[in-house]
């Protein structure tokens, strides 16, 4: 194991194997990203290193169990290595026993094996967003909508933009996945709420997340901007209401009918629902609570069935029956579909 600085290392004549493909009690070596590294201690009292390790078709949880602190802190926390070792079933799981590991900066080519991606195409998510934002009724909100969605390097950005680092929809192209389903999910439920302004719910939902064109970075990797570190996708969304509102009646001569502007930046201050999970204050209007619930809903859904129901299939079944303990929902996942089969 070396001990330089972060390299780029590379596989010459060797046809990579992906972490879809990995099967039981074989060995792996290659570039991956590596996530959430933290140091344990065994029962014995040793240091050891748990993460999560993945590339474009999947993600397991991995574990070094002899390692220096020295050879620790050069991790990053969340990045990429060039990894050695062997799969082992654990539990009905797969994991990596890694043997040796090394900081890289990846390569292009790397990247584009190490970063998952939408498996829909950007360009036609955008139109179906574009299409359903376009059914807007209040002209002063359409004209606002129209300000965001005719900026063409804010709309490249929010097609590219995963939706987090880590966690839901953190993959290319996540960021307008899941705005879109939040937007088709109020179209389907808005009808059984008439007394909820569908204008301010669709305006609200396409805006919630759009901070995180400035928070995230995605050029080498998911990670934080210096100001996403430091004022955040919720605060920044709402910086970028009142600017866009300002221009917007600047050019559209359009103005807002009072509170408008206040109630649409409340629902992106309080869309995390509660303090302790982001929120900058507490939802606080019919149209903010069905905001927040509806962006919880899509959230966690989607990461359970990521952890007990990936898209893509396994390459072996271990017959395990539950995931790993997922500490964003806090429990372990049932696999298995009862009914399927």
């Amino acid at each position: 194991m070396s001990t330089t600085s972060p390299t780029t290392q590379t596989e010459p004549n060797t046809k990579r194997r992906y972490i879809g493909e990995f099967g039981p009690t074989e060995r792996f070596k290659g570039a991956f990203a590596i996530t959430n590294a933290q140091l344990g201690t065994t029962r014995g009292g040793k240091p050891y290193l748990r993460c999560l390790i993945s590339d474009k078709t999947g993600e397991l949880p991995a574990r070094m169990w002899t390692i220096s602190e020295e050879v620790f802190n050069r991790l990053p926390t969340d990045g990429f290595v060039w990894a050695e070792g062997e799969t082992q079933p654990y539990q009905g799981e797969l994991q990596l026993i890694i043997h040796a590991i090394d900081p890289i900066e990846p390569t292009p080519e790397q990247l584009r094996d190490l970063l998952p991606t939408s498996a829909r195409d950007p360009a036609e998510m955008l139109a179906e967003l574009r299409a359903i934002m376009g059914t807007l009724k209040h002209p002063a909100v359409k004209a606002l909508a129209d300000e965001y969605l005719n900026d063409e390097m804010l709309m490249e950005q929010f097609s590219q933009a995963p939706a987090a680092k880590a966690l839901h929809h953190a993959y290319l192209g996540g960021l307008l996945e899941h705005t879109l389903q939040l937007l088709k999910l109020a179209d389907i439920t808005l009808p059984s709420y008439p007394r909820l302004n569908r204008d301010i719910v669709l305006m609200g939902l396409f805006l919630h997340d759009i901070g995180k064109t400035r928070e995230l970075s995605w050029e080498k990797g998911f990670a934080y901007t210096d100001r996403g570190e430091l004022v955040g996708h919720i605060v920044e969304g709402a910086i970028m209401l009142h600017d866009r509102a300002q221009q917007s009646m600047r050019t559209s001569g359009q103005r807002l009918p009072a509170h408008t502007l206040t109630v649409l930046q409340h629902i992106i201050l309080s869309h995390h629902e509660k303090p302790e999970f982001g929120a900058a204050r507490i939802p606080s209007t019919p149209e903010a609570i069905f905001v927040a619930l509806l962006d919880n809903l899509d959230a966690k859904t989607t990461i359970a069935l990521s952890a007990a129901r990936p898209e893509r299939e396994k390459a072996f079944d271990l017959g395990g029956n539950f995931t790993e303990k997922n500490w964003a929902l806090g429990t372990k996942l049932f696999r298995p579909d009862p009914l399927e089969g």
